[in-house]
Formats: structure tokens, C-alpha cells, sequence
């Protein structure tokens, strides 16, 4: 029989050699920030469950080995690796490919300011990327009532498609083709019987400005947007 387990309980931990605690079964990234350090993170977000693990923003080392640490839970006795060099290098290195493969121009994007992938490049200090951009153009979804797909801003974190459902819990968006001709779809009939609601929620579970609604834009003004103040440093 499995023995209970306390939600009081806590397990100790090293992270970059400092002693550590946090709850029994607590996501490894909630561990390492309740303990004071930040790691960055994009295709999982508190709250959104079960975590993905499609991006690799949040590589860290558990027990001498990479992992995303938002797909694994913290373990007694684990020692965690947050701040190394090559880490650090790597999930920049990572960050910097997702601008690299899609259009990613902030200054012309109804998301700027609200996007996670800018946030996260502005936590980590990335001003440009080392890699040569692919400008890469995919077609342009216009076809919902409300909603349009640009998926040049897509980066395939499947929070969208494995994550979001509709009032009726039905999935509305899916993934089409193979490689890189893989690109987001939405089930039209669903999109347009979606509440308004609905379909705000759509457009925030995306981390880019890939999801977003027809003809708005630029409607809310530099200063109310949650990345202002970090590009203002």
C-alpha cells in the first residue's frame, strides 16, 4: 500500500549548493522559486497543468543531469543546478531560437507588452539572437469569426491545442501536417459557437501573439501591458 503522504511535509534539497525545502511533491520549478530563485518559463505557467515540457526554458540539472524542470517534482535529497554558466547559456541559447524561427518583430505585434516569450527574453537579458533568423512565412489564419492564427508567432508549445478547451470541453485547436510544415488549426464550428469569454482565454493561454482576436489591436496603450515595465529598464 502506498503510505500517505502529508501535504505538510517537507523534503530538503540543494540548489547551487545551498540547502533547500519545500513540500513533498511540489513541481521542481515551484521549488526552486519558493526557495528565491527565478528560472523562466514558457510553455508551463502556474496553474496550467499537466506541464508540457515543450519549450526547455526551464533546463536545469537535477542530480547531474538536464532536465525541464517544470515536467519533474522535487525529491529529497535531489541537488539541483540552476545558475551554472552553461545553463544559463543554454536557455538563452533556446529563447534566442524561438525568435530565430518565427516572427517575432515586437515593435509590430498587438502582443508586445503582454507576450511571455518577450518576458522572457527581457528576464534573461536577450537583446538579439546569435542564430541567423529563418523568416520562415506561414499563411495567415483569418478564417474564424472571431479569432485569427498568426502562425509565423507560433512556437508549438501545444498549450493551445493539448490545454485549452471550449465551454463544452471540446478541443478547439489541433495541429496540422508534419516537420515544419506543422502548423496550429482551429475547429471553426467550435471557435465561432465560443462565449466571449472563451475566446479571451484562447488568446491568453498563448505565450506569443500567435491566438489573437480580428480586429483589435494596439487597443490598450504603453504602460498598462504586463511587460511594460521590464522593457522600460
Amino acid at each position: 500500500m502506498k503510505p500517505e503522504i502529508s501535504s505538510h511535509e517537507r523534503v530538503e534539497f540543494l540548489i547551487d549548493g545551498k540547502v533547500a525545502s519545500a513540500p513533498v511533491g511540489t513541481n521542481l520549478i515551484d521549488a526552486i522559486r519558493m526557495n528565491g530563485v527565478e528560472i523562466p518559463t514558457l510553455c508551463w505557467s502556474v496553474g496550467l497543468e499537466p506541464a508540457l515540457g515543450t519549450c526547455r526554458v526551464c533546463t536545469v540539472r537535477k542530480n547531474g543531469r538536464e532536465v525541464a524542470g517544470c515536467t519533474v517534482q522535487i525529491g529529497k535529497g535531489d541537488v539541483i543546478e540552476c545558475g551554472a554558466s552553461d545553463l544559463r547559456n543554454l536557455r538563452q541559447g533556446v529563447t534566442e531560437l524561438l525568435f530565430s524561427e518565427g516572427n517575432h518583430y515586437c515593435p509590430g505585434c498587438e502582443k508586445s507588452g503582454d507576450c511571455e516569450l518577450q518576458s522572457v527574453a527581457y528576464d534573461q537579458g536577450i537583446t538579439h539572437s546569435r542564430f541567423p533568423y529563418k523568416f520562415s512565412h506561414y499563411d495567415l489564419d483569418y478564417s474564424g469569426k472571431d479569432l485569427m492564427i498568426e502562425r509565423n508567432r507560433c512556437i508549438h508549445c501545444k498549450r493551445c491545442t493539448d490545454l485549452f478547451v471550449d465551454d463544452e470541453g471540446r478541443k478547439v485547436f489541433r495541429f496540422m501536417g508534419k516537420g515544419r510544415k506543422t502548423v496550429v488549426e482551429m475547429d471553426l464550428k467550435l471557435e465561432a459557437e465560443m462565449s466571449k469569454h472563451k475566446k479571451k482565454e484562447a488568446v491568453a493561454i498563448c505565450p506569443t501573439g500567435a491566438i489573437l482576436f480580428k480586429g483589435q489591436g494596439f487597443d490598450r496603450p504603453i504602460g498598462t501591458r504586463k511587460s511594460d515595465s521590464r522593457s522600460s529598464k
